[in-house]
C-alpha cells in the first residue's frame, strides 16, 4: 500500500500510487452515488470548512460531498478563523481537531494552510491559496483520465497567468509523465523556485514560452484561467492590456490536435481569456471539470480520513479496470 499523506496541502511530494488510489476511490463512489447501496464511509464525521475567499464549486462540492459520504460540515469565516484573528491558528487547529475529522481551508496566504496542517491532528485540505490549488488539478487529472487521456503521454498547454492553478500543474508534472508547455507574458511568470523544481523533477518535460502558439501547437489539452484572480480586481484593466494576445479562441485551438480538449477551472471571463465559441464548443469539457470536483474530493476526503481513522473502503471495481486511460 502506498504511504498516505497526513494532510493535502500541495501535490509536491505525494506518492503517485496514492493519487491513483484516490482516483479509484472517486470512481467507486461516483458509480454508487444515488443508489441504496451507496457507501457512507464518513458517517458521523464532520468537516470544518474555513472559507476566506468567495467560492461556488469548491464550497458546494465539499459540502455536498460530505453529505453524500454520510458526514456533516460546519462553516467558518474569517470572523472566526484568520491569521491575525481572535485566536491563534495553532489553537484553532488543535481545538478543531478535537471536534472535527477534517479541516478544509480556502484562503489567501499559503502559510495559513501550512500552519493549520502543522498543528492539526486531523487531515487539513488546501481548497485554494494564493500559492496553489491542488484540489483543482487533482480533479482535472481525474477528468482527463476518465476522458481516456494518458497522463504519462499527453501534452498540456497552459495559456495565461502564472498563478496558483499553474503552480499546481507544475507540481503535478512531478507525479505523471505528461509534457507541460507554459505560455505567460513577461512579468507574470510562475514562482521561479517551483518552476526550477518542476523542470528538475518532471518526467515529461516543462517548457516556458512567451508565445501561446508555440505552447498550443500539437497539444492534447489547452488550459486557461482568468487573467484577474481574486484580490487583483483593481488591476483588471491593466491586466487586460498586458494579456492581449493570450486569449484562447477558435484560431488558437486549430493549432492543437484535432481531438484536443479545452479546460478552464472557472469562473471564466468570457471574451477575455477565452471566447464563447471555445467555452461552449465541442472540445470544451469545462462543465465536466466542475462536476468532477465533487467526485474527486469525495475520494480524497475518504482516503485521508481512512488513513487517519480507519474507515472502510467503498465496495466495487477499481477505476484501473473501469475507466479508460488508467
Amino acid at each position: 500500500m502506498p504511504n498516505a499523506p497526513v494532510h493535502f496541502v500541495d501535490l509536491l511530494g505525494l506518492e503517485r500510487a496514492w493519487v491513483l488510489n484516490v482516483f479509484d476511490e472517486a470512481e467507486r463512489l461516483r458509480a454508487a452515488r444515488g443508489t441504496k447501496s451507496a457507501p457512507r464511509p464518513l458517517n458521523g464525521k464532520t468537516a470544518a470548512l474555513i472559507f476566506h475567499k468567495p467560492s461556488l464549486r469548491t464550497r458546494v462540492s465539499f459540502a455536498v460531498g460530505m453529505h453524500d459520504l454520510g458526514g456533516d460540515v460546519v462553516d467558518l469565516s474569517a470572523a472566526e478563523v484568520s491569521e491575525n484573528g481572535r485566536e491563534g491558528l495553532q489553537d484553532v487547529a488543535q481545538v478543531l481537531s478535537t471536534m472535527c475529522s477534517l479541516i478544509v481551508i480556502r484562503t489567501f496566504a499559503h502559510r495559513i494552510a501550512q500552519t493549520l496542517a502543522a498543528h492539526a491532528s486531523v487531515p487539513v485540505i488546501n481548497a485554494l491559496t494564493d500559492h496553489s490549488h491542488p484540489c483543482q488539478i487533482l480533479s482535472d487529472l481525474y477528468t482527463l483520465r476518465r476522458a481516456g487521456r494518458d497522463l504519462d503521454r499527453m501534452t498540456v498547454a497552459w495559456v495565461g497567468d502564472g498563478n496558483n492553478v499553474l503552480h499546481a500543474w507544475l507540481q503535478a508534472a512531478t507525479l505523471f509523465g505528461f509534457r507541460l508547455r507554459v505560455a505567460v507574458p513577461d512579468g507574470f511568470e510562475p514562482d521561479g523556485g517551483l518552476f526550477i523544481e518542476a523542470e528538475r523533477r518532471s518526467q515529461g518535460g516543462v517548457l516556458r514560452t512567451r508565445d501561446p502558439r508555440e505552447a498550443v501547437a500539437g497539444a492534447d489539452v489547452v488550459y486557461s484561467d482568468t487573467w484577474t484572480s481574486m484580490g487583483q480586481e483593481k488591476d483588471a484593466e491593466w491586466r487586460r492590456v498586458m494579456f492581449a494576445g493570450f486569449q484562447v479562441n477558435e484560431e488558437l485551438m486549430t493549432l492543437a490536435r484535432s481531438d484536443a480538449l479545452f479546460m478552464h477551472c472557472l469562473p471564466a471571463h468570457r471574451g477575455e481569456e477565452v471566447t464563447d465559441a471555445v467555452m461552449d464548443g465541442p472540445q470544451s469539457i469545462v462543465i465536466e471539470q466542475a462536476e468532477n470536483r465533487l467526485h474527486l474530493q469525495k475520494g480524497l476526503m475518504a482516503e485521508l480520513v481512512r488513513a487517519s481513522g480507519g474507515v472502510k473502503h467503498a465496495p466495487g471495481p477499481t477505476a484501473h479496470t473501469a475507466v479508460a486511460g488508467a
